[in-house]
């Protein structure tokens, strides 16, 4: 079967016969095709071969390519037209992986792994566990400095028992399809390409991810760049608005107002712990002892998770002599015991037993113990059981 984009990668329409024999009405296959087959990190095309809209195109195990179509095309000549807008995006993102690859392997040494061409942005995996900022950046610089340079990218075949000077060796055996980046660049490739690095576009390089042993470097090549810096430009400036502050400025004025909440919400948490141990040594005064002599509350949360300030108040109420608090959350099934160090109980060892048996987890020390458990109603079993020690 022809490839048709082997050769030609701008070809959007075409003519092709679909072959009969296909066990599978919607799975078409062409006596030619400038469909591409997802294959290499690069996705399939989509568009249409007559009536039929393209929605995937796989490379079988024996070298077919099968075009997944949204209705049943009988034998025949069909016109075939490829979603350009979609042929050309990934064009620019393939050549800009090559390009991209060459940098990283000729200014840093670092040598490509793996390329995932997404709906979205692209990624490659280089072979390194840390590549810091600056670094970054002079690559991103780098890359774009030759994407201007305007220089030509061709396609060629060759044996593969020749000398290619390949950047990355290739295991494929008779003839190979060589990517050339003019002095700059060769590899063997099956994909899509632009003909020139300008029609790449500005290259813009983004998030850094550690992935099993290696790096991978999330990049936008062409218009993707472009929507993408005009989203982050937007971003920013809704926030600079915000603050009535020039853009340029905001890094300084987030980080001031970052280090600002951060001291408010320390406060906070001061203030807050305070109120609620106030909270506690005033539910104390207002309860009153039972047969025993022991001031008994139980707080009741519906919703989790027990937090600082239900555990400041408890211990406050606790604190205050002879008395017991427990706090009972329904969601998840969690209990907090605390208990004055006057009283004879040491709670830990009897929550972490009735938890145990309950099929619940946690522990504590001698005056104050907290645990999970699996339902609702093992909590009210568990409560019960050490509230008699209570009463």
């Amino acid at each position: 079967m022809n490839r048709l984009y082997y050769d030609d990668s701008y070809l959007r329409r075409f003519h092709a016969t679909v072959e009969a024999g296909a066990s599978n009405p919607l799975r078409v296959y062409l006596d030619r095709t400038g469909f591409y087959p997802t294959s290499g990190g690069q996705p399939f095309d989509t568009g249409s071969i007559g009536p039929a809209s393209v929605i995937d195109v796989v490379e079988e195990d024996d070298g077919r390519v099968a075009h997944i179509v949204d209705q049943p095309l009988e034998h025949g000549s069909y016109p075939c037209e490829i979603d350009w807008a979609r042929r050309f995006d990934h064009m620019q993102q393939h050549t800009g992986q090559h390009l991209l690859s060459a940098v990283l392997a000729d200014s840093f040494q670092l040598p490509t792994v793996s390329f995932h061409l997404g709906a979205d942005a692209s990624t490659i995996d280089v072979e390194t566990s840390r590549l810091d900022a600056p670094q970054l950046v002079e690559a991103e610089r780098r890359a774009n400095e030759l994407i201007f340079a305007n220089r030509s990218v061709t396609v060629s075949y060759h044996d593969s028992r020749e000398e290619l000077g390949l950047r990355k060796p290739t295991e494929r055996e008779g003839t190979i399809r060589v990517v050339t980046i003019e002095d700059l660049d060769r590899s063997a490739c099956g994909g899509t390409h632009v003909s020139s690095t300008g029609e790449v576009g500005p290259i813009f390089l983004r998030r850094l991810e550690k992935m099993r042993g290696n790096l991978r470097i999330e990049f936008l090549c062409g218009r993707r760049a472009v929507e993408r810096a005009r989203a982050d430009f937007e971003a920013l400036s809704s926030v600079a608005r915000r603050f009535s502050s020039p853009l340029d400025q905001m890094p300084a004025l987030v980080a001031a107002q970052a280090d600002r909440l951060a001291e408010v919400d320390k406060l906070v948490r001061k203030l807050s712990g305070e109120l609620a141990a106030i909270r506690g040594r005033d539910l104390h005064a207002a309860t009153a002892p039972n047969r025993l002599g022991l001031r008994v509350h139980v707080r009741e949360v519906a919703k989790g998770p027990i937090d600082d300030d239900l555990r400041a108040e408890a211990q406050a109420f606790s604190a205050a002599g002879g008395a017991v608090c427990a706090v009972l959350c329904s969601e998840p099934p969690s209990i907090l015991l605390c208990v004055s160090p006057d009283v004879p109980i040491k709670v830990g060892p009897v929550l972490k037993a009735a938890l145990d048996a309950a099929g619940g987890r946690g522990g504590g020390n001698a005056v104050m113990a907290q645990g999970s458990l699996p339902t609702t109603d093992a909590l009210a079993r568990v409560w019960s059981g050490i509230a008699l020690n209570f009463e």
